[in-house]
């Protein structure tokens, strides 16, 4: 990641800002190269050509990826055709650098590792609301996964305990004692929303 002068200056602004922010890219900067990202705290993707910035994600947002990792890593543990990835899963796709919470790959549309962006799409991108995404953000981001061959989406909610599936022949919102539905090309993988929200629900 590339450190520069202009990113190590701050201002401060009031806390009613509507992100994703649009930062200036550095001297440099090539989406497809990680290595000449700038070093911020907070995660970061490039959307037709614009770089954006969203805060670290708090407390609610961090348990439920946790327990949509545990979820599907269990899964996968089971189904080694399958690849999960996670920590701001980092792909190229449809001209544009995009990171998912969780994403999970079959395992013959994967090359080698090289270090960097993931090429292909996902068959399964997870996306977990925080609290400056709005849902209408993330909806915006899955019909941008599924415009770029991604299979299935969801959007998994903790502030209303629920998720969203969207697919390209439409959507569906479950909640509490739900399932949500199988997808041929995961087999098996249909977890009810509570073990996606098994922390956020004992609180």
């Amino acid at each position: 990641m590339v450190a520069t002068p202009r990113y190590d200056e701050t201002i401060t602004l009031p806390r009613a800002l509507r992100f994703p922010l649009e930062l200036l890219p550095p001297d440099g900067f090539d989406a497809e190269r990680l290595e000449t990202w700038p070093a911020v705290p907070g995660r970061l993707e490039c959307v037709d050509g614009r770089l954006l910035y969203m805060p670290p994600c708090g407390d609610r947002q961090q348990d439920t990826v946790t327990d949509v990792v545990i979820t599907i890593g269990s899964w996968v543990r089971s189904h080694p055709d399958f690849v999960l990835g996670t920590n701001e899963a980092g792909m190229r796709l449809a001209g544009s650098t995009r990171a998912a919470d969780a994403a999970v790959w079959r395992r013959t549309d994967l090359g080698a590792y090289t270090g960097g962006l993931r090429r292909v799409p996902p068959v399964l991108a997870v996306e977990v609301a925080g609290e400056d995404e709005p849902e209408a953000i993330l909806v915006a981001k899955a019909r941008w996964y599924l415009e770029a061959g991604v299979a299935v989406v969801w959007l998994v909610l903790p502030e209303t305990r629920q998720v969203l599936v969207l697919k390209s022949d439409g959507e569906r919102r479950l909640g509490a004692g739900e399932r949500l539905p199988g997808h041929p090309g995961l087999p098996d993988l249909a977890p009810l929303i509570s073990e996606l929200l098994q922390q956020v629900q004992a609180r």
